[in-house]
């Protein structure tokens, strides 16, 4: 790991227009959640925003979604993230009874390889 540069932390998306304007972009379907990714074409922080449904549960279940999804994001993929890109995660209730290894090497994946989400899903 040592040969890594520093990566980049992602700043947040805040704003609903913010959302919206990643749908436009590339969809990358896998079985624990969506990722949509929008190249922005400038050199800033990539930015991550994660969204959680009602469809998952209640409010508990979906903090506990979110919260396992920021903290794979924080130790694992945030290395695979590049800069000028928003990317929105669009989480299933799956992610809870995931392994917490699988869902940082799905994301992880999915983050690193366009061609890997494609059809999938």
């Amino acid at each position: 790991m040592a040969d890594r540069p520093a990566p980049q932390h992602p700043a947040r998306l805040r704003k609903r227009a913010e959302f919206l304007a990643v749908r436009r972009g590339e969809k990358r379907r896998g079985r624990l959640f969506l990722l949509e990714v929008l190249d922005r074409g400038d050199e800033d922080a990539p930015r991550l925003g994660i969204t959680v449904t009602k469809k998952v549960g209640n409010a508990v279940v979906r903090n506990r979604v979110r919260r396992r999804i920021k903290e794979a994001c924080r130790i694992h993929a945030i290395h695979d993230m590049a800069a000028g890109k928003d990317y929105v995660i669009v989480a299933r209730r799956a992610v809870l009874d995931a392994p917490f290894a699988s869902l940082k090497d799905e994301l992880s994946r999915r983050i690193a390889d366009p061609a890997e989400g494609r059809g999938k899903g």
